[in-house]
């Protein structure tokens, strides 16, 4: 596998969506539905990338699109340089997608899974990684076992291992981690900063939005259909102006404390300090907790997280 500096030199995006439609048609009377309005998306090479929103927002529709199993109704989609439309094959040995599901042949055993997912995706015997993946998916000592008799943990890591069989540029992780054990979740992240060091694009898409803010450089949020916000992790937190002081005092408060410009609550002995940092620093906020006689033992900050800016963009929209 090259390095990530010269994968980043091949293409400034891994993948590159404009005006992306979808539109699913009725059944049985019902209108058509459209599940994607005019997606203009850039994603960065060599970046983890984050796909967040609701359900039924479209992120499904979207990567069954880009892995070549859902045509699109309007738009282009790049994949490492590679139009669809154009280089159709080029384009899907580009990516590999690791599905939410968990569909596999209950007959295969890992081995044999890997080995006939390369020859589908016509990579030569002699150039097949699969005691290579095998290891690194923490499976080696299960290669022989029929896929059935597999714990749902070790079926969701062949379902990495098969989306590896072809080293593609870019890696999409469906839901990767739910529904699974700690232990599983470390090893998952562990292989996917390693993947990404050596060079691989990942897209992940996942509910639980801590682990998207940990793991992602750049997220996009996507809801009904539409593009809501594309930014870097760190500038998402920034749009949050609100910012909680957690102060500690020496001795209780008195009754009538009062700082301008906050919202105060008492938590078990604390005193949370909520405020703008547009319109108040932390330091007006000390001075007035001092003024008023207020001694502190201990001071505390709490950031926005991003479930707060994904409900917030979200809820916007109704």
């Amino acid at each position: 596998m090259t390095d990530k500096s010269d994968r980043r030199n091949m293409t400034e995006n891994a993948i590159e969506i404009t005006g992306l439609k979808k539109t699913y048609a009725g059944h049985r009377g019902q209108e058509p539905k459209t599940a994607l309005e005019g997606i203009d998306l850039a994603i960065p090479s060599g970046s983890i990338f984050g796909l967040l929103g609701p359900n039924g927002a479209g992120k499904s529709t979207l990567i069954n699109i880009l892995a070549g199993l859902v045509l699109k109704s309007a738009g282009r989609v790049k994949i490492w340089g590679f139009d669809q439309d154009v280089n159709p094959r080029q384009s899907r040995a580009a990516i590999g997608v690791m599905p939410q599901e968990l569909n596999m042949d209950p007959f295969f055993t890992p081995r044999a899974s890997l080995d006939v997912q390369a020859g589908l995706y016509g990579v030569p015997r002699r150039q097949r990684r699969t005691d290579e993946i095998l290891e690194m998916i923490g499976l080696t000592d299960k290669a022989g076992a029929y896929s059935r008799s597999l714990s749902g943990g070790m079926r969701r890591r062949l379902l990495l291992g098969k989306a590896l069989v072809h080293s593609p540029q870019v890696l999409v992780l469906d839901e990767p981690t739910a529904g699974v054990d700690i232990e599983l979740r470390q090893m998952l992240w562990q292989n996917v900063r390693e993947l990404n060091r050596q060079g691989m694009t990942i897209i992940l898409t996942t509910h639980y939005l801590q682990e998207a803010e940990e793991m992602c450089d750049e997220i996009a949020i996507i809801d009904k259909g539409k593009l809501i916000v594309q930014d870097k992790t760190s500038k998402l937190l920034e749009r949050m102006d609100a910012k909680t002081l957690v102060i500690t005092p020496v001795s209780p408060p008195p009754s009538t404390l009062s700082v301008p410009g906050t919202t105060i609550a008492h938590q078990d002995g604390r005193i949370a300090l909520t405020y703008h940092r547009s319109a108040t620093s932390p330091d007006d906020i000390l001075s007035a907790l001092r003024a008023q006689g207020v001694r502190l033992q201990d001071v505390a900050t709490q950031e926005a997280h991003l479930e707060d800016v994904f409900l917030d963009l979200t809820r916007s929209r109704g």
